[in-house]
């Protein structure tokens, strides 16, 4: 009998299904609720793209369908609490207390799902221009309170393994309530809220503001719900507060109902969402399809797998790429860390190690353009700059960032005497380049932004262009396959649709406050006395405020917070809002809640917190980069060509000298402490950018060099 072959190493090297989403199915359903929730997120994304490209929405209507619908999925999808096993044996008397807190819950909601529905026939489906006020004279109170009970039950019983339970269903019914409520009255809506609310405005407000919460915490866990929490507490609490957080106070009505317009919920960041984000990840559910993905890895490993340290420089290449499309770190170093990280313990890579460069390469997949995740959607929104320009701002910061990566990488390497993977084991280049088309899509996307084409349409056609593609590949796209992607990009934007819209909440609660204007004076008065420390203040407020939340939610708030007080400072928009969004993004790799590093130690098996700080010192370099285009503003492209050559040059030899200090290795030989000293002192001169302090620096690695020579001298006697 013949031996069966052997799996070779090279089949298990090759990537495949590095870009799917994790977690993307959610809880377990029941068959019917599969099919339910299948033909509501195809429908879902339908909805969206055929807005976007032939039947506009108006404005609000569109965002609170956007917002109803995404919560609508979110809560059949995912679970308020892990499930119990069907096969244990439940208490009786919890069995009892669930189903009466069902009835309690169910009967409010079944009335006012059929007096919203009554509200939208009476608008839409009769001449009347407005609904009566009659029938929602207890819709409110009966409302908001279904909503309280339901979710309560969700935190109290824990479901079973199987299916989406009776709370979740009432709660199903409510968002469809309070969004058909908003709808049939959006009119009035526009023009009372946050000015002259109704009691009823205020009660619909409020559930719709407890549903965006509750599932934030089901998707994205409690560290954005607690800082929206207390931002909410904050609008009530501040008569009593000291210093510049104190402010004059805000009735019930008024706040809730401020909150869901324009200025909250249903502005910039929800805009952005309903747009770009629900357009891109349509867009990135379509590569993946197609395996585009698959590719990019596998093209990556072919280029450097094979060498020092290779798996590790295959991570930041290839989560450069996967992460600027799906737009989350954690979620980036799942996906693509599940191939790299085992391959970098294999080279030799300590596991903490291994988790930290796959943690500061995905985070940095956020800042790479054209797609940048979607903080560059939100940075266009907010600062009105258009998203050409952004993209092209950032070139220069992502390249000094995944060179910094690159370095500490490659400079680990030489100090363990580390190797890279066998040609033998990785996919061969020459077939990879043959598939070359393979990034068709991406350079369709980039050519017609700087054709003239609109965000909206170029993101269209780079979908399309995927769909094409497809057909050149074994993994060709028929009706099934498209409606498969379909399915899955509504679940893929579920996090990021209730991320931004809870950072709506505390994008809407500063506005109202004016606790931002405060903060900028404050950061104005810091700089009469040094302009770097209240750069310094800023980048730590940046960090603090986005520890634990995804890369979105940060990027909203410190814009809303921070970059004010920079452009008070006199520094253009652009620097400014670069500057925010640079440290939102490293806050998933600063300890001591690092969202990217946690994911990476989870693959990786090591302890999280120091898995957290050897991110933090691997990314070391790059948190000098956004003082590097604050002093140097040509690095985000602005000016003439001769200084901008000048400075990034500059910039990267003084990233080379930080990133080999950082290591203690540099020129072929380990540092001495003292020398070290030197190298950081070369790096800082250089990075910031003027001719006396480069002279300087140029001076200080030439010793650094001679040094590092004799140093390798008096070591290669002993060797031999």
């Amino acid at each position: 009998m013949a031996e069966s072959k052997p799996e070779t190493v090279a089949e298990r090297v090759l990537a495949s299904g590095v870009d799917e989403e994790p977690g993307a199915l959610g809880r377990p359903l029941r068959s019917w609720e599969s099919k339910f929730f299948f033909a509501f997120c195809v429908l879902y994304t339908v909805f969206h793209l055929l807005v976007l490209n032939l039947f506009p929405l108006e404005t609000w209507a569109f965002r609170i369908l956007h917002v109803a619908g995404g919560l609508m999925i979110g809560l059949g999808l995912y679970g308020s609490i892990a499930p119990t096993d069907d096969s244990t044996t439940r208490n009786p008397s919890l069995i009892l207390a669930e189903r009466v807190m069902a009835l309690i819950a169910g009967l409010p909601a079944l009335f006012v799902t059929a007096i919203a529905a009554y509200g939208l026939y009476e608008v839409f489906g009769t001449p009347a221009k407005f609904p009566s006020p009659a029938p929602y004279e207890y819709f409110g109170l009966a409302l908001a309170g279904s909503t309280m009970v339901a979710i309560g039950s969700g935190w109290l019983f824990r479901p079973r393994a199987v299916g989406a339970p009776l709370y979740d269903w009432i709660l199903l019914l409510n968002t469809f309530a309070a969004s058909a409520y908003l709808m049939a009255n959006l009119t009035p809506w526009q023009f009372r809220a946050g000015v002259m609310p109704t009691p009823v405005d205020a009660w619909v407000a409020f559930t719709g503001i407890l549903l965006i919460l509750e599932v934030t915490r089901r998707v994205a866990g409690l560290a954005l719900l607690i800082i929206s929490g207390l931002f909410v507490v904050y609008g009530f609490i501040g008569p009593w507060l000291p210093g510049f957080l104190k402010h004059g106070g805000y009735s019930f009505d008024r706040f809730f109902t401020y909150i869901y317009t324009d200025n909250g919920i249903l502005g910039p960041t929800t805009a952005v969402s309903s747009t770009y984000i629900m357009l891109f990840i349509a867009f990135a559910a379509f590569l993946q399809a197609s395996k585009v993905g698959d590719y990019f890895v596998n093209f990556a490993f072919a280029a450097a797998g094979h060498k020092r340290g290779g798996p590790a420089k295959v991570a930041v290449f290839a989560s450069g790429l996967m992460g600027m499309i799906n737009g989350t770190s954690a979620g980036n170093v799942v996906a693509t860390g599940s191939l790299t990280i085992p391959l970098m313990k294999r080279v030799g890579y300590k596991p903490q190690v291994a988790a930290s460069v796959e943690a500061a390469a995905s985070s940095g997949g956020q800042i790479m353009p054209p797609i940048m995740g979607a903080g560059a959607f939100i940075m266009a929104e907010v600062t009105g700059i258009p998203y050409t320009d952004l993209i092209v701002a950032a070139i220069i910061p992502a390249v000094l960032y995944f060179v910094s990566v690159f370095l500490v990488v490659d400079f680990e390497a030489q100090k363990h005497n580390m190797r890279g993977l066998s040609k033998s084991e990785l996919p061969q280049f020459s077939q990879l380049i043959k598939q070359v088309y393979l990034f068709l899509p991406i350079i369709i996307l980039v050519g017609a932004l700087f054709m003239g084409y609109s965000v909206i349409r170029a993101g269209t056609l780079a979908l399309m262009s995927a769909f094409v593609v497809s057909w050149l590949t074994p993994h060709r796209m028929g009706a099934k396959e498209v409606i498969g992607a379909l399915d899955l990009s509504a679940r893929m934007a579920i996090q990021l649709i209730a991320v931004c819209a809870c950072a709506g909440i505390i994008v809407g609660v500063i506005g109202l406050t004016g606790v931002g204007l405060r903060f900028s004076s404050m950061l104005l008065a810091i700089a009469e006395q040094s302009q770097i420390i209240a750069l310094f203040f800023a980048m730590l407020i940046s960090i603090m405020l986005g520890m634990g939340m995804p890369t979105t939610a940060a990027y909203a708030v410190a814009a809303s917070v921070v970059a004010p007080g920079l452009i008070q400072l006199g520094i253009s928009p652009l620097v400014a809002h670069f500057f925010v969004f640079y440290y939102a993004v490293l806050s998933a790799i600063t300890p001591p809640v690092a969202l990217a590093s946690y994911a990476g130690a989870a693959l990786a098996g090591s302890e999280p917190l120091r898995t957290s700080i050897t991110s933090f010192r691997i990314g070391l370099s790059a948190f000098i980069v956004p003082f590097m285009f604050f002093y140097s503003p040509s690095l985000l492209m602005q000016g003439d060509w001769f200084p901008i050559m000048t400075h990034v040059i500059t910039a990267l030899i003084g990233i080379y000298m930080l990133s080999g200090g950082i290591v203690g290795y540099i020129f072929n030989a380990r540092l001495a402490l003292p020398i070290r000293a030197l190298t950081f002192a070369a790096a800082l001169m250089l990075i910031t950018g003027g001719l006396t302090t480069d002279l300087i620096g140029a001076a200080l690695i030439v010793a650094v060099f001679l040094l590092q020579r004799i140093a390798v001298k008096r070591e290669t006697p002993r060797e031999a």
